[in-house]
């Protein structure tokens, strides 16, 4: 079994959840975030669309890099907490990835 580091996992994720959120991968990464890690993190996916989809220019890019930031840091508190979910989330990052163009 590969070990799996938590904070590059945290980063991964932040980074496919965030690029996720402005694709058609978002309604199937969106539910399985819900069932898989909570309906908060569910609803903080949904605000990163929003503050995305509400973006345009230099700014657009400004905000995902703040959203990939917020990720991380939400990510890396789950995994710190919750160390059992770095194999959850490790799936959920490799079948997102399989969904983005």
């Amino acid at each position: 079994m590969a070990v799996l580091h938590p904070r590059r996992v945290a980063w991964e994720g932040a980074r496919i959840f965030v690029v996720a959120a402005k694709s058609d991968a978002y309604p199937w990464l969106s539910e399985n975030v819900g069932h898989y890690l909570g309906i908060m993190y569910q609803l903080q996916l949904s605000e990163t669309r929003l503050r995305l989809q509400a973006e345009t220019g230099a700014a657009a890019a400004e905000t995902a890099y703040e959203e990939v930031g917020a990720w991380r840091a939400r990510l890396d508190d789950l995994l710190d907490t919750h160390p059992g979910t770095a194999s959850i989330l490790t799936q959920l990052i490799t079948e997102t990835t399989a969904r983005l163009p």
